[in-house]
């Protein structure tokens, strides 16, 4: 009741000044004009203080002055808010003041040796929430994208004393006690967020600090539970996704608070129904990415296989709303080094979904048609996600009926599945050749490049997704499916190719396998590929 009290007396303060200032005013001539009031805008003008140390110092001692002056009022009159609400007013002010050091961002290691840092976090704990706010406020400012890019060096400085006198768990504590109903504290939880993206984005490790110190991610899971969407649902979705998208261990985390659930839960909400603006379909977006991030360690891809999140995918496809190109990436992600996703994916009439798209047939829904850069899952994308995913059911399903339901779409409609991926393998083996032909033309022009940069560039030309298609033509040829091979032999003459040509893609494929998931896996999977060398 204290700190309501407060606000109400702060704020009906701020709004008095504003009428004194009004009624004070001189009276308008002149058409209008207020001569008197240009003349003093003027003045103001010619007497900024240039942004230097000197300046800064005045500003420092100003703030410490003003805070002294508030903690010793409210340590007078604890229970009268009414006579420290002008000391509050002047502290807001002060605050106010300190964010045109964003201005300045080469001074901040100065302000971290005036050892100010300590004195501004520490209100973000005040009982008076706007005076928190307003400190969310100033450090959302001093660590914008904007004013950090080019001073990398101060904005370090100013980073690691912010963690180092625990900017995170302050934020976090403050952020606990803002509310959802009231607009001012609703716009300090965007700015909360926005000042740890901040923060995450000049020291990239806070990613997992804050996640270890706080109780952020629990924070999110709360947010993210609510039905309702607002802008701050959608920041929260943002966030998550950036926490996970480079930390094994906040994956781990978060699939240990039951995280995969709740997101699975969030996304569940779109199987039938599009987003209804574009900010949501974003927050969709986000929520889909976060899904992908979760399904990278093991026991996450276990705990989306027991939550029942392949079936879910399945109907999201079926349904052909918006999700329609996610649910894709997320099987995808799922299946990819794990058996018993691709097994339970046959169990449920996944290939009855899947092929159709696969083969081009599935009329994706309008709102997939790609319009804004980065909006829509492009035709493209989505090709390649199936081309990953049938990848991943020949590798996980490697016996039994479900092998055979496997290939036996291969045979089905006159081998139409094998005819579709020798025309995938044409259109993208012509790319990567169009790609090499140019690698080689900027080497002429002494343009130099090391063999990993060419690699890697061939790779984002499509170079992965034929390697893909190449190793399924290596699952169909090993088969022993006498009709299957025919067929591939057949189309390979028809396009005046050799299955050297598919062995030398399969060869490249081996070479770089990488030993991400250890010296053991490495060895499988190169095992596996000269397998189908050989028996081409």
């Amino acid at each position: 009741m204290e700190a309501t009290d407060e606000r109400n007396h702060y704020t009906a303060k701020r709004k008095r000044d504003i009428n004194e200032d009004v009624d004070d005013s001189p009276a308008v001539a002149n058409g209008g004009v207020d001569f008197s009031l240009l003349e003093e805008i003027e003045k103001s003008q010619n007497s900024v203080e240039v942004l230097d140390v000197k300046t800064l110092k005045k500003l420092v001692l100003s703030f410490e002055r003003r805070l002294r002056d508030n903690i010793a009022a409210r340590l007078k009159y604890p229970d009268q808010p009414e006579k420290f609400a002008d000391s509050e007013i002047e502290l807001h002010e002060e605050i106010e003041k300190l964010k045109i050091l964003a201005g300045a961002p080469e001074l901040y290691p100065d302000l971290v040796n005036l050892n100010t840092i300590p004195a501004i976090l520490d209100l973000l704990t005040h009982d008076n929430t706007d005076i928190a706010i307003d400190v969310v406020g100033l450090l959302q400012d001093l660590t914008d994208e904007d004013v950090l890019d080019e001073n990398d060096e101060p904005a370090r400085i100013l980073v690691d004393c912010l963690i180092e006198n625990n900017v995170l768990e302050s934020l976090l504590q403050n952020l606990l006690r803002l509310s959802e109903t009231d607009p001012d504290e609703v716009a300090a939880v965007y700015s909360t967020l926005s000042t740890i993206e901040n923060l995450i984005e000049v020291k990239p490790a806070v990613a997992e600090m804050v996640c270890e110190r706080t109780k952020l991610l629990r924070w999110i899971i709360g947010k993210i539970k609510v039905r309702e969407f607002d802008s701050n649902k959608q920041y929260a979705s943002e966030i998550l996704a950036i926490l996970l998208q480079s930390s094994v261990a906040n994956q781990k985390r978060l699939g240990q608070m039951n995280g995969v659930d709740v997101v699975l839960q969030a996304v569940a909400m779109y199987k039938s129904r599009d987003p209804k603006s574009l900010d949501e379909e974003e927050m969709v977006e986000n929520l889909f990415d976060c899904l992908c991030c979760l399904l990278m360690p093991l026991e996450n891809k276990e705990r989306f296989l027991k939550a029942e999140g392949v079936e879910l995918m399945i109907i999201i496809m079926n349904q052909k709303k918006l999700c329609y190109g996610s649910a894709i990436r997320a099987l995808d992600f799922a299946m990819t080094n794990y058996p018993p996703a691709c097994e339970r994916f046959v169990d449920v009439m996944g290939l009855k979904t899947a092929f159709p798209a696969f083969m081009g047939k599935a009329s994706s829904p309008p709102s997939l048609i790609p319009t804004t850069k980065n909006k829509k899952r492009s035709k493209e994308e989505l090709e390649e996600r199936l081309i990953s995913l049938v990848a991943s059911l020949f590798g996980g399903v490697l016996r039994g009926s479900r092998r055979e339901r496997l290939l036996s779409k291969f045979v089905e409609n006159e081998y139409e599945k094998i005819d579709r991926l020798m025309e995938l393998y044409i259109r993208y083996s012509n790319r990567v050749k169009e790609e090499s032909e140019r690698l080689n033309d900027l080497e002429l022009d002494d343009l130099e490049m090391d063999e990993d940069e060419k690699y890697n560039r061939k790779l984002e030309s499509g170079l992965y997704s034929l390697q893909l298609i190449a190793v399924i033509l290596g699952h169909l040829w090993t088969s022993e499916h006498p009709r299957i091979k025919a067929r591939i032999e057949l189309l390979l003459k028809q396009q005046k190719l050799t299955k050297t040509d598919v062995k030398n893609v399969l060869q490249e494929y081996h070479d770089n396998i990488g030993d991400l998931d250890g010296p053991d896996e490495k060895e499988k999977a190169q095992a596996k590929i000269q397998r189908f060398i050989a028996a081409l």
